[in-house]
């Protein structure tokens, strides 16, 4: 495991420009935070993932925020679902596409301009923003603009407390093995289930295994236009898109 100390995040630093993580929330464009509006606006060049061909969802959030003249910088992935994310070749194939994006974004930064990274979500949870902050974070200087989180979007949107009391919530992705998914699901009182896409058949049966489905809610763009929430018990299909999760919300003490 990687592990960054913020006390070196500043180390030994070689450039003049900021490398910026910043976080856009769920979907809502105007659910950023001040912060977040007020670098995007101040930031010469903005960079943002997005597939091939595409504009790319934190692009399409990011919209309105842009001022004229700004530089947009696309981080096209190499691959997305078209390998196993277990398979080597994915494996290598990212890891080069991180290492040309992180060297990209280094050669503005050493010619003192500042480069934000925009980010769906939080750009610490479940970020593809991390995979550059490990690579820059020890010779650039970094700043991190924390994100409203697209299942904390998604359970407002929902009208659902997910956690009350001593409850304990689980973030589980969708990729676990079923028996895993399974045993999590019983050992907790709240859960949130991510990445689904592909793994919602396995993840509709680990739910029904654990005797939670009359409690689980599944939401697709939430905060977003198009934004469907429902029962899981009611959704009639098992196709999920990348902006998709299931809520399982606690029944613990209350007043």
């Amino acid at each position: 495991m990687t592990r960054i100390d913020p006390s070196q995040r500043f180390a030994d630093v070689t450039t003049t420009g900021t490398f910026h993580g910043i976080g856009l929330g769920p979907g809502d464009p105007e659910l950023l935070t001040v912060k977040a509006v007020r670098l995007i606006a101040a930031t010469p060049v903005i960079a943002y993932f997005a597939k091939k061909g595409r504009r790319g969802n934190a692009r399409g959030i990011v919209d309105r925020w842009l001022v004229p003249g700004v530089e947009e910088m696309a981080l096209e992935y190499p691959v997305t679902t078209e390998i196993h994310f277990n398979d080597r070749a994915y494996v290598d194939e990212l890891a080069a596409f991180y290492e040309h994006s992180a060297s990209a974004i280094s050669t503005i930064l050493t010619g003192g301009r500042d480069v934000a990274l925009v980010c769906e979500g939080d750009p610490m949870f479940y970020g593809s923003f991390m995979h550059l902050y490990i690579r820059l974070v020890g010779t650039h200087r970094v700043s991190v603009t924390p994100g409203v989180t697209g299942m904390a979007g998604c359970w407002s949107a929902a009208g659902s407390p997910i956690t009350w009391g001593d409850d304990i919530l689980s973030v589980l992705p969708g990729t676990l093995p079923e028996a895993d998914l399974v045993s999590r699901l019983k050992g907790t009182d709240a859960a949130v289930i991510m990445k689904l896409g592909s793994n919602f058949a396995k993840v509709r049966r680990a739910i029904d295994a654990a005797g939670l489905t009359d409690r689980a809610i599944y939401c697709e763009r939430g905060t977003m236009e198009g934004q469907k929430i429902l029962g899981l018990r009611e959704k009639p299909d098992d196709a999920a898109p990348y902006f998709s999760l299931i809520l399982i919300p606690g029944n613990g003490r209350r007043p």
